[in-house]
């Protein structure tokens, strides 16, 4: 499934893991997106979540809403949450200065994520 706006959200359920594209710019417009895509996330019921953030140009304390929203979720189901980079600057400056990157877990590739949960 796709949802497109100024930014693109793809979603994809693999064997184990579900994984979630972004792309452009994320601000309050385009958080829905992402909110579609964590409960699609939550309706898998798949033991870890990628979130490939590399393309992601802009983000705003929207985003990082929306981050912190599905970090909470997933962990109170036990379920992994990864977010791929390698972040661009404006993401990495957004997390950095909110306090909150030592909060996710973060992997600089797909295959790296897949290494350390052990798939």
């Amino acid at each position: 499934m796709q949802w497109e706006s100024g930014a693109t959200v793809r979603v994809a359920r693999h064997e184990r893991v579900f994984e979630i594209t972004v792309r452009g710019e994320i601000d309050y417009d385009e958080c829905d997106l992402l909110r579609a895509a964590w409960a699609e996330a939550d309706e898998s019921g798949l033991s870890a979540t990628l979130v490939d953030m590399s393309e992601v140009t802009f983000g705003d304390s929207q985003l990082l809403s929306a981050l912190l929203e599905a970090q909470r979720r997933h962990h109170a189901r036990g379920r992994l949450f990864v977010l791929l980079g390698p972040l661009r600057d404006g993401v990495l400056r957004l997390l950095t200065i909110s306090g909150t990157l030592d909060h996710f877990t973060l992997a600089s590739s797909r295959e790296a994520a897949l290494r350390a949960i052990g798939y």
